[in-house]
C-alpha cells in the first residue's frame, strides 16, 4: 500500500502542476514514507503550489497546512 501512496504522489508531482488535490496521502506509509511525503509537500508549499490536503491526521494538518477547514454533515467550517 505504502509503496501505490508514493506512485501516486509521484504521479500526481510529475507535471508540476499549480494545485495539487491529495486525499489520505499519508494512509498506509512508514515512518520514514510519511516523513519523506511530508517533506516532499513542503518543497512544494515552498514554490508556491496550493495543496488542497484531506487527513484525519491532526499531526499532518497541523505541521503541513497554512488553513484548517473542517467538513461536518456537509457544512465546511474554517478552523482556528
Amino acid at each position: 500500500m505504502g509503496m501505490r501512496q508514493r506512485l501516486g504522489i509521484a504521479q500526481a508531482i510529475m507535471e508540476k502542476p499549480d494545485l495539487l488535490i491529495l486525499d489520505e496521502p499519508m494512509n498506509g506509509l512508514d515512518n520514514q514514507g510519511v516523513e519523506h511525503i511530508r517533506s516532499v509537500l513542503l518543497s512544494l508549499k515552498e514554490q508556491r503550489v496550493t495543496i488542497v490536503l484531506a487527513s484525519h491526521f491532526k499531526e499532518d494538518i497541523s505541521y503541513l497546512c497554512d488553513e484548517v477547514y473542517e467538513m461536518d454533515a456537509g457544512i465546511l467550517t474554517r478552523m482556528g
